[in-house]
């Protein structure tokens, strides 16, 4: 997909990723992303500003055939968001393009086979021009948009494409479950650029 600024864009999350240190990776791709975000040359696409009415969408604006990564704009209608969930494996930095994101960090105090139990260890707001990393085992998180009125875009890089993650979805507590969670894998797959 093409928008202006994305060879600009590719160049520095290139370059941030050849440094293959997973930490330096993270550290480099954090302050390029932010100082994409500040370029007035980096414009992203029209269609990440159109919200899905049912879910949050996800579009793909670009894989690395040579590194592996891939960059996917998120575009969250108001009071959308995820079940706390992981990436599967692989680090995953995540900036705010516009509006404000709510991202609350978890890890897992309990287990019981598919039976997890997590306690947050930390919410931040998250606005435009932001941008923070999660790098496994500290990838449980989940996230949402606060806002009554407007949509909010981040732009989320991985390791790999992110074809598949855990949710864990709330267990009823009626049945003395109370804050325990079932992990469920789910498929992931993006958003067509025009179904907005």
């Amino acid at each position: 997909m093409q928008f202006p600024g994305k060879d600009r864009l590719v160049a520095a999350l290139d370059a941030a990723v050849r440094l293959e240190d997973e930490s330096a990776v993270t550290a480099a791709l954090r302050e390029a992303l932010v100082a994409l975000f500040a370029d007035r040359e980096v414009g992203l696409p029209r269609c990440v500003l159109e919200p899905v009415a049912d879910h949050y969408a996800r579009r793909e604006l670009h894989a690395s055939p040579t590194l592996g990564y891939s960059v996917i704009a998120m575009t969250w209608g108001p009071g959308q968001g995820t079940h706390v969930h992981d990436h599967d494996g692989a680090w995953c930095v995540e900036g705010g393009w516009r509006g404000r994101l709510a991202i609350t960090q978890y890890e897992p105090c309990e287990r019981d086979g598919e039976r997890w139990r997590f306690e947050p260890v930390g919410t931040i707001e998250a606005g435009p021009g932001t941008a923070g990393s999660l790098i496994p085992p500290h990838e449980y998180h989940a996230i949402r948009n606060p806002g009554t009125d407007d949509i909010a875009v981040s732009l989320h890089v991985y390791q790999r494409p992110l074809l598949r993650c855990h949710v864990f979805v709330p267990e009823d507590h009626h049945a003395g479950n109370a804050g325990w969670t079932r992990r469920e894998e789910r498929q992931l797959a993006t958003d067509d650029q025009a179904a907005a």
